[in-house]
């Protein structure tokens, strides 16, 4: 089979050529469209119990993650003429489409009584906008009296002011979110260097944004830095530009089918698939590199560009297959999950790993037999002194130091073990950005000042239609809301009850002593007060109306209470959750028959990466699985699994262990190494193991001398391939971000042990086992329907080279 496909595609290559051209151009046209996107709802199961309630949520109170907050603190605001251009902002602002409103101290309502129409109306403070410093000081007193805003817009302690835009969604998961946000920066910036007030930003909405922007801008970094490293690489290998250009030029066209498929299958780019076009042209290289080396090998021994091609493709074709599916084997675990991300990660990576080597196995047999043979020089590299030194030293440490090399790596096991009991779960909402980044600075700001902007939101049911209209109800609600505002990582709440202590403030004609809930004998009047303001007709009825309608549900049975968090991590969320909130809710409301809920975009994006996280742990027993199941359904032997598996938990556990000594936490970024390790390290696994069968095949040594040409031949283009692995994922270590940047260091020192695992272990693991009662007796079992028995004269003798249209060159 593999023979006929070698001579097929030299046949040819006009018509694939010209195939393959069409293809990229479509795929090209259609890369155009790809978007970007940062949505931390993709990373939990839509039928998810928690996440279902949230969705519920959404629906009856709206989103509660599209809020953008631009905070400042510095008393000069308060001076009329930077006032003036406070209030220009806001407005400005105000008119910037994407923005569905905005609450600032220049528009803030007050709950005024209207004893004529016995209702409450929601007015400007500042409905005449002062034209002296004395009236601005005397409606900021009429700002501070107004407690329902303290802690929300300004800092009882600070003094530090934020206005809050309300962000259209519509806007925000579509490609115009970056217009919008630039739009908004843009006026602040305008606003910062007229009156040198510093402006921070925080919000979903800017975090979001900031995401996003800077995925984009390393997607095309690490295309740019892995196309650079990899030609230097190839250049230092072969000393030939041919051998740099070409196979650039292949996995760049696989780029673009990657960024095209993206479009084709509906998906858009993420953090997660930003970093696929990189990681096909560090996957895709081998694949050129294992070619190429391989033909100059051939060719050296034979003399012909065809014959020495064909050889190639016949002898390493089915291994070189098997070897991308382990690779694929890594990434397609995570088509097993039902989490959008992982999903899409999955299924653009494995289809295009394929791509790579099907493009590859079709262009670099046509590019290289049309081109010049390699001269002396270029294949100088085949006896490389420093790599052969190496070679041999891994061959003497194999046959003469098996004890050594078991009693290390079981010390090394041992070590390993303890800094991987050290690995810890953490994940932060912006945990991915450096700590001295903008946008961490600005978060430490508004939670300084007003302990946080993430959302968390609570639900109170009372199970029954109006049961938010009895007093011992909302008095509890209160009771509540009271604990929680006892929370320094939490913002102080706004709710219904809230409203109606505002309610009870204006009805005592705003008195800040009686912001609080009505007794029984004020209730009647306070709600019915209430009750008249949402019939009332206009501006003013209709803001009173829609603030209520925030808060509770049309029946009156359901409360919101929505409050800020800090971004405390997974960690201490969980405890403050579960060890603090949940039982005083319990020990609030146990025997009410109230029912209490907790949900909110931070709740959801902090389950969703535990969840994330536990999911990939299962993904990695399936890839254990399957790359057993491809190793035996290569060899067919049970000992061919267990050489392939025991190096790579080897290399795994170390890399854990790596992780616990330098306090790598576990998250989903972290957590995808593992898998994608194991698909990348099983490929020299059976890339080795295939070569020693040959060996075994071939000649009927003795184990120790099938080890010592299996290390010597295969151990050349396994250095090559880590080398170029090791140098393509390193440069994920000049990102931004600390999980990619954690992604490139951990796959990189998985790369480096996987070179003692699978060029020292695996070898003396061969030589311990792989015998029979006698070192003479070889163990033919596993490698009989090998199909490649390498027996080049013969074979050779089946290529029937006149039938291409290439002038064979056989100089011996």
């Amino acid at each position: 089979m593999w023979r006929n496909l070698a001579l097929f595609v030299i046949k040819n290559r006009r018509l694939l050529i010209g195939l393959l051209t069409v293809i990229t151009v479509f795929m090209a046209w259609e890369a155009r469209k790809v978007q970007m996107t940062y949505d931390f709802a993709q990373v939990v199961s839509p039928t998810d119990p928690d996440m279902v309630y949230f969705q519920r949520f959404k629906q009856k109170f709206g989103e509660d993650g599209n809020v953008l907050v631009l905070g400042m603190q510095d008393s000069s605001v308060y001076q009329l003429g930077n006032f003036n251009e406070l209030r220009s902002l806001t407005d400005t602002l105000s008119k910037v489409r994407g923005v569905n409103g905005i609450l600032g101290v220049t528009r803030l309502p007050k709950l005024e009584k209207d004893t004529a129409t016995q209702s409450f109306r929601a007015v400007p403070i500042f409905r005449n906008f002062p034209q002296t410093q004395a009236e601005l000081d005397s409606l900021m007193r009429v700002v501070n009296a107004q407690e329902f805003y303290k802690g929300q817009l300004i800092s009882p302690t600070t003094g530090a002011t934020l206005l809050a835009l309300t962000m259209d969604p519509a806007y925000l998961n579509s490609s115009r979110r970056e217009a919008v946000m630039q739009e908004i920066l843009g006026h602040a910036e305008r606003f910062q260097k007229k009156t040198g007030i510093k402006m921070h930003y925080a919000g979903l909405p800017y975090v979001r944004a900031t995401m996003t922007t800077k995925v984009a801008s390393e997607m095309k970094l690490f295309v740019g830095l892995t196309i650079v490293m990899m030609a230097l690489t190839l250049l230092m290998f072969f000393r030939t530009w041919s051998a740099v250009v070409f196979p650039l030029l292949i996995v760049l066209i696989v780029v673009v089918w990657c960024i095209g498929s993206m479009v084709l299958l509906g998906y858009k780019i993420n953090l997660l698939t930003g970093l696929i076009p990189s990681i096909i042209i560090v996957i895709g290289i081998p694949n050129c590199t294992y070619l190429l080396s391989r033909y100059h090998y051939d060719y050296r021994k034979s003399g012909n560009q065809v014959l020495a091609m064909a050889r190639v493709v016949r002898k390493i074709g089915l291994v070189t297959l098997m070897n991308n599916t382990t690779t694929a084997i890594g990434f397609v675990v995570f088509c097993f999950t039902n989490i959008a991300i992982l999903f899409q990660f999955g299924a653009v990576a494995t289809l295009n790993i394929f791509v790579a080597f099907a493009v590859s196995f079709i262009l670099m047999p046509i590019v290289f037999t049309i081109l010049p043979p390699p001269t002396p020089k270029q294949l100088e590299h085949l006896e490389a002194k420093p790599l052969m030194k190496l070679l041999e030293f891994f061959d003497y440490v194999v046959l003469e130091r098996r004890r050594t090399v078991y009693l290390t790596a079981l010390a090394l096991m041992v070590l390993a073990t303890f800094g991987a009991m050290k690995v810890r779960s953490v994940s932060y909402m912006v945990d991915d950005l450096p700590k001295d980044s903008s946008v961490n600075s600005d978060l430490k700001f508004f939670e300084q000042h007003f302990n946080g902007v993430m959302p968390l939101e609570m639900v109170v049911d009372t199970g029954k239609p109006k049961g938010l209209l009895k007093l011992k109800t909302l008095e509890k609600i209160d009771r509540l809301e009271k604990f929680l505002r006892t929370q320094p990582v939490l913002t102080t709440p706004v709710s219904v009850v809230t409203f109606l202590k505002a309610s009870t403030q204006a009805f005592y004609n705003g008195s800040p002593e009686y912001y609080r809930l009505p007794d029984n004998s004020e209730k009647n009047y306070i709600f019915s007060y209430l009750a008249h303001s949402q019939s009332t007709k206009g501006n003013e009825g209709q803001l009173t109306s829609k603030l209520l309608r925030s808060f509770t549900d049309s029946t009156m049975r359901e409360a919101r209470i929505s409050l800020k968090i800090a971004d405390v991590g997974s960690h201490n969320l969980d405890t403050l959750l579960n060890n603090r909130i949940r039982p005083e809710i319990n020990k609030i409301f146990n025997g009410t028959g109230m029912d209490v809920k907790l949900t909110g975009t931070t709740i959801i994006f902090t389950k969703g990466n535990e969840y994330l996280i536990g999911t990939l742990k299962e993904s990695l027993l399936i890839a254990f699985a399957l790359v057993g199941l491809v190793v035996l359904i290569l060899f067919r032997s049970i000992r061919a699994v267990f050489f392939t598996l025991l190096p790579n938990f080897f290399t795994l556990l170390l890399t854990g262990g790596i992780m616990g000594y330098f306090g790598i936490p576990l998250k989903p970024s972290t957590a995808l190494i593992f898998s994608i390790a194991l698909g990348i390290d099983g490929d020299n696994s059976i890339h080795l193991l295939a070569k020693f069968r040959q060996e075994m095949a071939a000649n009927g040594r003795r184990v120790k001398a099938a080890i010592s040409t299996t290390l010597s031949e295969a151990g050349t283009s396994m250095i090559y391939t880590s080398i170029v692995l090791f140098l393509g994922f390193s440069v994920f270590a000049f990102s931004e971000f600390g999980g990619t940047k954690a992604l490139g260091l951990l796959m990189s020192a998985s790369l480096l042990i996987t070179n003692f695992s699978n060029l020292i272990l695996l070898p003396c693991l061969l030589v311990t086992f792989e015998h029979g009662k006698d070192e003479d007796v070889i163990d033919q079992s596993g490698i009989k329907h090998y199909d490649d028995n390498y027996h080049e004269e013969d074979d050779d003798l089946e290529l029937n080279l006149s039938r291409m249209q290439v002038q064979p060159r056989l100089n011996g």
